[in-house]
């Protein structure tokens, strides 16, 4: 346990609980697997906010939040991080419906100054006053959103401090010996109190008021001319830093004195991701996201050698880039996530990392494409939703060939609801001309690929999930409907993994007696509707299962165009996520749970037998 008032401690015991906090963070994620470099590296930043402020009533905005886990052993939740990002556990992010010093739900980059300022101006508004942070990390800085935030706080005039932790990216680098020197006299406390105490006396009168704004400016002219400009000052912040991020009592003054400023402050710490574990410090990226782990060595508990669809689509890429010059790759800042890590190590000049920055990503793609480049772009669906306004404005209207590899797909799991993929099919099959294949398969995802860069013309997707392959390997087909199984009851209908648990829905049926058909559709968009007619009319019924939200399933489009081509009286039953957010847990539990398994697929098709 940690102590309830943090306010109240020396900075000697402030330091000790840091060593502990590190200690405490490792020896969790070990256990359960989660986000560690970034929360050990946050760790002393998180003990100078809990000292300065009180998160019950100041709002702390985490950005992502992936650095949070110090904040949750902080705020009494200790005892159950052993639940982290299992099912009715911990979330692995800030969730304010989890605790009241969660003052916003993070998951998605750049979004935390702008989500601060709204606080601030709504705490103006409403005559209150309290204290409003948001803690961004320099990954975060890479997209847009984060500078238009910045923009407004910054002429905005209100109480706001936006704490820059660096751990990788110097952004407004001082040079010069000079410079340095006059960085460091800034920030000692010395000088901050008799600015303090300047401001004070300045400030009430007329006179005063003029001859501040007066030295100001002369102050400012000579910084100018000494000083490397800082970019946020340009914007309207009070700069602090940059200044070690792991220096807990030195950080805790300067949230003390940035508390005091009357205006937008920016304090830009310089931090080590995966700070005080020696694994983590050596292979940050790895620990960045990571499954359980021996704390000895850093070693994975299970093997992590296994394909997934991510490896296989990498392993595809290269191959295409070898036989093809125009093959190119993009990613937001997620290079071994989507599986990308050695096609930029062989063809490095055809290989582009944009950063946090989805839109960019899909904008830039439609130039290489307008100009004979073929593009993939590997990003995963919660995050590609990000940049619909681009896949519309620049893709589609000009029918680029953009090939877009839809990563995580579906249901992710322990990641909680901001990740889960559950609305790329409604959002991707809204854009005229855009084909959508979903193999089910290691080898249909090398055939869909290969298909949709050399074959295909206009916008392409390619979607699958997270991990591996189910018990169906084959490959089917490409485009249109492939039987799986022969039946005459009933049909279900299912595309992508999912037809794992339309399989299975099928054998539990034939064991009550029931012959279920199986079909697979290969592709989503266009969807062959006449051949899906001719296999559904053997039947009568129809289960359309997805691992989807129900709103722009694909089966509500079934329906619709089955009923359009007068397939009368025809009984469809559809099998998806209904219209909701997906909390976290094992993709097996999750399934289960939402009623999406062979299991549930089996009882809604029993159902529909029996309404005759």
């Amino acid at each position: 346990m940690y102590p309830e008032h943090l306010d109240q401690i020396t900075d000697a015991q402030a330091k000790l609980l840091c060593d502990q906090l590190r200690a405490d963070i490792v020896n969790s994620v070990a256990k359960t697997g989660g986000h560690l470099a970034s929360s050990l590296g946050a760790v002393e930043i998180t003990m100078a906010i809990h000292r300065v402020f009180d998160l019950d009533s100041d709002r702390l905005v985490f950005d992502v939040g992936h650095q949070c886990y110090a904040h949750k052993f902080l705020t009494g939740r200790g005892k159950e991080m052993a639940s982290l990002r299992k099912l009715g556990g911990l979330s692995g992010f800030p969730k304010p419906k989890e605790h009241r010093a969660d003052a916003f739900i993070a998951g998605h980059a750049s979004n935390s100054v702008s989500v601060a300022l709204g606080m601030a101006r709504a705490r103006t508004l409403n005559r209150e006053d309290y204290s409003v942070l948001a803690l961004i990390g320099d990954g975060a800085m890479t997209g847009g959103l984060s500078y238009e935030g910045l923009s407004d706080a910054g002429q905005s005039g209100e109480r706001i401090i936006v704490i820059l932790n660096d751990n990788g990216m110097s952004i407004t680098k001082n040079v010069g010996g000079v410079a340095s020197h006059l960085a460091k006299q800034r920030l000692k406390p010395q000088y901050l109190q008799f600015k303090k105490f300047y401001r004070r006396i300045t400030g009430g009168n007329p006179v005063g008021r003029a001859l501040y704004r007066f030295t100001h400016k002369v102050k400012q002219g000579i910084k100018s001319a000494v000083l490397h400009c800082s970019m946020f000052e340009d914007m309207g912040f009070t700069y602090l830093g940059p200044v070690d991020g792991h220096d807990v009592a030195y950080l805790t003054r300067l949230l003390r004195y940035a508390k005091e400023l009357n205006g937008p402050v920016l304090l830009h710490i310089k931090t080590v991701k995966g700070k005080g574990y020696t694994p983590a410090e050596k292979e940050p990226d790895r620990f960045h996201g990571v499954g359980p782990f021996h704390v000895e060595d850093g070693s994975p508990v299970t093997s992590n050698d296994h394909p997934t669809f991510s490896s296989v689509f990498g392993e595809t890429m290269c191959q295409l880039a070898s036989e093809r010059e125009d093959v190119c790759a993009i990613t937001a800042a997620m290079p071994d996530g989507v599986g990308l890590t050695e096609f930029a190590r062989q063809y490095p000049e055809r290989f582009f990392d944009v950063g946090i920055a989805e839109g960019h990503a899909v904008s830039m793609a439609a130039g290489m494409a307008k100009q004979r480049a073929i593009p993939v772009a590997a990003i995963y669906s919660t995050f590609l939703q990000r940049s619909y306004d681009m896949l519309l404005h620049d893709v589609a209207i000009q029918n680029l060939h953009v090939v877009l590899a839809v990563d995580r797909a579906g249901l992710v799991g322990e990641d909680s609801e901001t990740h889960q993929g559950v609305f790329d099919v409604a959002y991707l099959t809204s854009i005229p001309g855009m084909k959508i294949y979903c193999p089910a398969s290691f080898e249909e995802l090398r055939a869909m690929l290969r298909y949709a860069v050399t074959k295909c013309r206009g916008p392409v997707a390619v979607r699958y999930p997270r991990g591996g392959e189910g018990a169906y390997t084959s490959m089917s087909g490409i485009e249109g409907v492939s039987i799986l199984r022969e039946g005459r009851d009933v049909t279900i209908a299912a595309y992508g993994t999912m037809v794992n648990e339309a399989l299975t829905a099928a054998r539990l049926l034939e064991d009550q007696g029931v012959s279920a058909q199986v079909l697979k559709l290969n592709s989503i968009s266009p969807l062959d509707v006449d051949d899906l007619k001719d296999c559904v009319r053997r039947t009568g019924r129809l289960i359309v299962a997805e691992e989807c939200v129900d709103a722009g399933c694909v089966g509500r489009r079934i329906a619709s165009e089955l009923t359009l081509r007068g397939l009368a009286g025809l009984s469809v039953a559809l099998v998806n996520l209904g219209d909701r957010f997906i909390q976290h847990g094992s993709v097996a539990e999750l399934r289960q749970l939402y009623g999406i398994d062979g299991a549930s697929i089996a009882k809604k098709a029993a159902e529909v037998i029996s309404h005759g």
